[in-house]
């Protein structure tokens, strides 16, 4: 027997067993517990295929729009029940949700070209900015002094713009003629700006100003293949990428580097947001489903803390 090729195959095969628990996701805490395991949080089918969103409130709650049907929101407690929870102006259709520290809720309304603004106790809405030179607002960022950030991407033409709303409602075209943007998040210090592009598979970096003024503008990250979508920071700066298409979630360091990839059930994540009791639980949403699927992180996420 040749022990030096016994050897060799044995690390090879723990090689092979260490990096497929990497991109599997399959790992466990301090504690034990498995996280970046996803499983299903609802029911298949309860959404449209439109389902996006989602932000989670001070106890728990997720918001997703489109439930059962377009022009709506639904809410989901933490044991995965859900119901309807508003709808919509007639005409409107809403996509990326984000809350404020007051517990608003801002949702873009892309048929109506609208950030709307909505009471989650009256249930009263608003529009709390339109723009007719909007292609169709898609997602939203927030920061802790309630300005807003959003994408709004032309899907036919492949280009989109980059927005934000400041606290008196004005409108600032902060870049145009980008590529299809959709994705946007802050970091934990609100010194970067991430957007991303799904058709040309790009997720730019930018530093931003205390005032809102993005500069330096630097390619954190391109993917070879398949669509990107929403995406969430958590406290430690990982920026978490939907991957439409493929069925994963690509956790990428604050410097540009893959550190793994969550796979999912559903093939289609449009968006994600972080919750629970501790802010460790991501919940994405999944439009080939209808649903919500949900795996625990080791890190809070930055809105959640932003909140606390």
């Amino acid at each position: 027997m040749d022990f030096n090729m016994v050897k060799r195959d044995f690390i090879r095969l723990l090689l092979l067993f260490l990096l497929w628990g990497c991109q599997s996701g399959k790992v466990n805490n301090e504690e034990g517990e498995a996280v970046y395991k996803s499983s299903d949080f609802t029911i298949p089918e309860e959404f449209t295929s439109g389902i996006e969103g989602p932000a989670t409130d001070s106890d728990g709650n997720i918001y997703v729009v489109n439930f059962q049907k377009q022009g709506t929101i639904g809410i989901v407690n933490q044991e995965g029940k859900s119901s309807l929870f508003a709808d919509l102006p007639e005409g409107s259709i809403g996509n990326g949700i984000r809350l404020d520290n007051k517990g608003n809720m801002f949702v873009a309304d892309y048929t109506g070209h609208n950030v709307l603004k909505i009471d989650v106790i009256s249930k009263s809405i608003d529009v709390y900015v339109h723009g007719d030179s909007m292609n169709q607002p898609n997602d939203l960022a927030i920061s802790s002094n309630g300005t807003l950030y959003a994408s709004d991407p032309n899907w036919q033409e492949g280009t989109g713009n980059l927005w934000r709303v400041d606290n008196d409602r004005s409108l600032v075209l902060l870049e145009a003629d980008m590529g299809t943007t959709n994705g946007l998040e802050l970091s934990p210090d609100e010194k970067t700006l991430y957007v991303n592009e799904s058709v040309q598979r790009n997720v730019w970096a930018y530093d931003l100003s205390p005032s809102g003024e993005i500069s330096g503008k630097r390619l954190l990250i391109r993917f070879e293949d398949f669509g990107m979508d929403g995406m969430r920071c958590d406290v430690e700066g990982n920026i978490y990428i939907t991957r439409h298409g493929k069925g994963t979630v690509a956790m990428v360091s604050p410097d540009g580097k893959l550190l793994q990839e969550i796979q999912l059930t559903g093939k289609k994540p449009s968006n994600i947001t972080f919750g629970g009791d501790d802010g460790k639980t991501c919940y994405v949403t999944l439009q080939d489903r209808g649903s919500l699927e949900s795996f625990r992180a080791e890190h809070p996420g930055r809105e959640w803390a932003m909140r606390q």
